[in-house]
């Protein structure tokens, strides 16, 4: 499976490509999926935009048996174009069952470079079937709250406004715990009413024309929005439990190693 649009320069999809095989024959890994991550992929890059690739990696099944594992992410040389980076498996897999949403977005991302849509499926077949979703709200709030305090750049706010957008999706979707990766679809798929949706739509428009550090005048029916939508989660987040306790969190643990165990037994199959 590839998806690439038009927009992305081809020299540096082609310079992805170079990146993602040199790791699976350097590691020694096979790569299931390798994706785009970041502003491109979240729907409002700016001209300087990098390249967020990020990669699932699953290692030999031997390799899991060892005393001294491996590290679990293989990080290739950051640069002004490159940021491509990925997660051993058994990483996402754990990071999944906590409630991280990161990796379910990697799952999600309308760019993909390289990809078995099966595990794709499979991976998120296990999310729906383990993946609290008070859990990806808190991963949202958390993500959203820090980013809103860190700093007075376009880019920052992009980066707070995103996740506000994610748990309005998820109250309007009481249904379904995985919302969609980029802004222009949160918006379009919640209800916003057509001030919120027609100032997201001038913000990408401004950010598509500004640097990445630039600063704009952050319109202020946005900031409300995004205050609003943080503090909602904050007060349904004050009286959940830890991820990890009780027997919901051992039926999750033991759902994920088997899920893990079945994949890591079909790969051997099928590189036999």
């Amino acid at each position: 499976m590839r998806t690439i649009p038009d927009s992305l320069d081809p020299r540096a999809v082609a310079g992805i490509d170079a990146r993602l095989a040199l790791v699976e024959r350097e590691h020694g890994v096979r790569i299931p999926w390798a994706i785009e991550s970041g502003s491109r992929a979240w729907g409002f890059p700016s001209p300087d935009s990098d390249y967020d690739c990020r990669f699932l990696y699953v290692r030999a099944s031997d390799d899991y048996l060892s005393l001294w594992p491996a590290r679990d992410v293989i990080e290739t040389p950051l640069d002004r174009v490159f940021d491509v980076n990925g997660w051993d498996l058994a990483k996402a897999v754990k990071l999944i069952a906590k409630g991280n949403a990161a990796a379910l977005e990697w799952l999600r991302s309308p760019i993909v470079y390289a990809g078995d849509p099966a595990f794709r499926d499979r991976l998120l077949g296990l999310a729906d079937e383990i993946v609290a979703r008070e859990l990806i709200e808190r991963h949202y709030l958390h993500v959203g709250r820090q980013q809103l305090g860190s700093g007075t750049s376009l880019k920052r706010f992009f980066y707070a406004l995103r996740p506000a957008a994610a748990l309005r999706w998820l109250a309007d979707h009481p249904e379904s715990a995985l919302p969609p990766m980029d802004l222009p679809t949160l918006i379009a798929e919640s209800s916003v009413g057509p001030d919120i949706a027609d100032a997201v739509a001038e913000l990408i428009a401004a950010k598509a024309v500004t640097r990445e550090l630039g600063d704009a005048a952050r319109p202020a029916a946005l900031v409300r929005f995004t205050e609003q939508e943080l503090d909602r989660a904050g007060r349904r987040d004050a009286v959940l439990d830890g991820p990890e306790r009780g027997a919901r969190w051992d039926e999750v643990r033991a759902r994920a190693d088997a899920w893990f165990l079945d994949e890591l037994r079909a790969g051997s199959r099928t590189t036999r």
